[in-house]
């Protein structure tokens, strides 16, 4: 069922900026028309926002002509850059909602409403789209170890999250604005940025989605990537457990 098709719920939305679809992406034309294609599907009405990371393909050209809004870098600066971009702009554009999702294809567009509806609801400030809730999902062994040892760390910090590397979130103005701060980092924004919310007394909570395996190596936890992701989560995770919980 889709959470947001009675007409009570969609007359609540179209009195308010449209909900943003913030999509980062980097160099991805082949997969971007068809996460397009099935975000129409939805039915869903949301501003999609296309950060086009300094790409050297047609991928800001093929978002612009599907009518999304395109904000394009002059070169790469980061997936946690290409996010915060559209954070900057949904607070320009008064936008209360957001969602944001891969350009990959791993993420459901199918599974927008349910991360959304709590939000909107006021019920949860940021909701992160889970693989691992009620889903067989398996990743590489060492990508696994490290989803158990920072989802270990958060819990320290009294933060319960099954799949803190989800890109997959809805959040409202309250999380923007704490994701607009200078201290947001530019490539991992991971488990760190979940516990700075929850420091800041955001409420957070996951909800079960269906995503797909990954159907390449990832740019961003490859090689030798991988052992300096890990050390900037632990440094980065360290920095925001000393914010002052409110």
């Amino acid at each position: 069922m889709n959470h947001l098709d009675s007409p009570d719920e969609q007359a609540t939305v179209s009195r308010m900026h449209r909900p943003i679809l913030l999509i980062p992406a980097f160099n991805e034309e082949t997969s971007l028309p068809q996460v397009l294609d099935r975000v129409r599907e939805t039915g869903i009405d949301f501003e999609i926002v296309v950060v086009d990371d300094g790409s050297s393909d047609r991928t800001g050209e093929i978002a612009r002509n599907t009518g999304a809004t395109v904000l394009r870098h002059p070169f790469n600066l980061g997936y946690g850059a290409a996010l915060q971009t559209g954070y900057k702009y949904a607070l320009e554009t008064d936008t209360e909602f957001l969602v944001q999702l891969d350009s990959d294809g791993q993420h459901n567009p199918a599974d927008l409403s349910r991360l959304l509806q709590p939000v909107l609801e006021d019920r949860q400030d940021l909701v992160i789209g889970s693989r691992f809730l009620g889903s067989d999902y398996r990743m590489g062994a060492l990508r696994a170890i490290g989803r158990l040892l920072f989802s270990a760390i958060a819990r320290l910090f009294g933060l319960r999250v099954s799949d803190p590397t989800s890109g997959y979130q809805a959040m409202n103005r309250r999380v923007l604005s704490a994701h607009s701060q200078d201290s947001f980092p530019v490539d991992y924004p991971d488990v760190n940025v979940l516990i700075a919310a929850s420091r800041q007394g955001l409420r957070i909570s996951e909800e079960p989605v269906d995503m797909s395996a990954e159907t390449r190596a990832s740019t961003m936890h490859g090689g030798f990537r991988s052992l300096y992701y890990v050390y900037k989560m632990l440094l980065s995770t360290w920095t925001a457990s000393a914010i002052r919980r409110k």
